[in-house]
């Protein structure tokens, strides 16, 4: 409760020598990262990779092998004998420390991915050989959501915005956006919205029509093509109305929005995952039906998550996209295979660049495998919205773009769901995050000058090392074990929370030790609550 807190500033966090997370580019292996593309053209919000429908399936996995292999990890070096491990200290008071806005979580939409399925893969020795003839796709530049504010465009640019908006408006006045006959038409110009904004009536319009010309490569006639086709489809969709909707919440395991990225944009998981359940599958796709609810629902949730989004031309108006492809099911599938290509068809033709980045987590390597195939066909843009990460490097490239207050549980992070139960941490309270070298020992110390009871939880990502945790008062030649020195493997627990009720001066001290020869990631915050008589 907060009015129980005592009067203690916030927390600050001096670290001593300082530490900063190492940004590693795309290494050649499919468990890391890549920089790389997204499948259409129009840049859709969900961004999904469409197999082409050949037949038949089975042969593909082979010839994907012959296209394209990924080199296998590096084996790490033995780790440094015990006696060589250092000690790193980091040093916390208890003064001030900036706590981040609480987000608001978005609706946002799915695309299913596609999979290549084969009747029996290889032995594993037979695939890693195969594997390291080549290397991953290269590294390219990332891409930045560019800047919508005037001041910013080049001149061929703001010229091409000023006759698209002539365009437009001549458009608005002569009716052409309406599906009327021109008997039921009126002297009065044409009042078009797309996304809850008005065209032309204020600088949001500018945002929009902006995504529109950068999807046709700031041509003005096919710009306003596709603008036109788009109004209409909104209309026989009835876009407006679906909104409105109860379609249900069967789906809010599959896509859901959490949190926002390090520059602000939203973030939504969509987890391919949960259709394995056979019953959501059928419920979803068995039918013609079912499918065509699945599209409107689809729809419904990016709907009112860009009405969410901020149109003002320095606002953020993409959205940050994590594909989880655990376990997810294939183009074998052959509903899932058909609502998927309607689905983005309709994305890439109405809702252009929405996304600010594409993270696909626990990459298969036959997905990088399958990129490499179609990546001479899309363009540089394109290329430069996608990153790949398998299963060993997925919350190491999530926490680049992610802070880990944010970032669920699941994913390597310390965000847990909301519930009654009212936990302990919240998004509100700020998350340390620590890079502990290979073969080095890692304190961090809470120093306390008051009683009081300290909660505190910590994460090192993959686990691989020892956790201890004690007291050691100030005045006294003795500490007090509060956590036994125990080693940690990945399939513990992924977060340690523990608490201590401190009635003298001293120090709360938690050890790390890490005995491999790969950086870890350690992750860790604490409160200062009221001491309990």
């Amino acid at each position: 409760m907060a009015d129980e807190t005592p009067q203690l500033a916030p927390p600050q966090i001096t670290h001593k020598p300082p530490f900063t997370a190492e940004e590693t580019e795309i290494p050649p292996q499919p468990q890391q990262e890549l920089e790389s593309a997204s499948v259409t053209e129009n840049d859709q919000p969900l961004a999904s990779v469409e197999m082409p429908p050949t037949e038949p399936l089975l042969p593909v996995e082979e010839q994907l092998k012959e296209a394209v292999t990924v080199e296998k990890e590096t084996p790490l070096t033995p780790p440094l004998p015990e006696q060589s491990l250092t000690a790193e200290h980091v040093s916390v008071t208890t003064a001030a420390a900036p706590t981040p806005p609480i987000s608001q979580p978005l609706d946002s939409v799915l695309a299913a991915p596609q999979k290549i399925e084969s009747p029996e893969p290889p032995k594993e020795e037979a695939i890693e050989s195969e594997k390291s003839k080549k290397k991953a796709p290269e590294s390219i530049v990332s891409f930045k959501v560019e800047s919508n504010k005037l001041s910013d465009l080049s001149d061929s640019e703001r010229r091409a915005l000023e006759e698209f908006k002539n365009l437009v408006q001549e458009a608005l006045n002569n009716r052409l956006f309406s599906s009327a006959s021109p008997s039921e038409t009126s002297n009065s110009p044409e009042e078009v919205s797309i996304w809850g904004k008005p065209l032309l009536k204020d600088d949001c319009s500018n945002v929009i029509l902006l995504k529109f010309l950068r999807a046709r490569d700031f041509k003005v006639k096919e710009s306003l093509a596709m603008l036109k086709d788009t109004i209409q489809w909104r209309r026989i969709f009835n876009v407006d109305e679906l909104i409105k909707e109860d379609l249900g919440d069967d789906l809010e395991m599959v896509v859901f929005m959490r949190g926002q990225d390090k520059e602000g944009h939203p973030v939504c998981y969509n987890v391919y995952g949960e259709f394995q359940n056979k019953e959501l599958y059928a419920k979803t796709f068995a039918d013609e039906q079912k499918r065509s609810e699945f599209l409107r629902w689809r729809i419904q949730f990016l709907e009112r998550s860009i009405r969410k989004l901020d149109f003002s031309p320095g606002g953020i108006n993409t959205i940050f996209q994590v594909s989880d492809l655990k376990n997810s099911p294939g183009p074998g599938k052959r509903e899932l295979r058909i609502a998927t290509k309607q689905a983005l068809q309709i994305l890439q033709d109405n809702y252009p660049e929405f996304v600010a980045k594409q993270v696909f987590i626990n990459v298969p390597w036959w997905y990088l495998a399958f990129y490499r195939m179609i990546s001479p066909f899309l363009t540089q843009r394109t290329k430069s919205k996608f990153v790949f990460a398998g299963p060993s490097k997925t919350a190491e490239t999530l926490l680049k773009y992610i802070s880990p207050e944010l970032l669920p549980i699941q994913y390597g992070g310390l965000c847990v769901d909301f519930c009654e139960c009212n936990p302990m941490f919240t998004v509100d309270d700020p998350v340390t995050e620590i890079t502990v070298k290979p073969a080095t020992k890692q304190t961090v110390e809470i120093i306390v000058n008051e009683k009081c009871t300290i909660v505190w939880e910590l994460r090192v990502v993959s686990w691989e090392v020892s956790y201890g945790a004690e007291f050691v008062p100030n005045e006294r030649g003795y500490a007090v074990i509060i956590q036994k020195t125990k080693k940690m493997a990945p399939t513990d627990e992924p977060v340690v929370s523990n608490s201590f009720q401190i009635s003298e001066l001293g120090k709360i001290l938690l050890t790390i030790d890490n005995p491999t020869a790969k950086k870890k990631k350690l992750l860790y915050r604490f409160k200062v609550m009221p001491y309990e008589n």
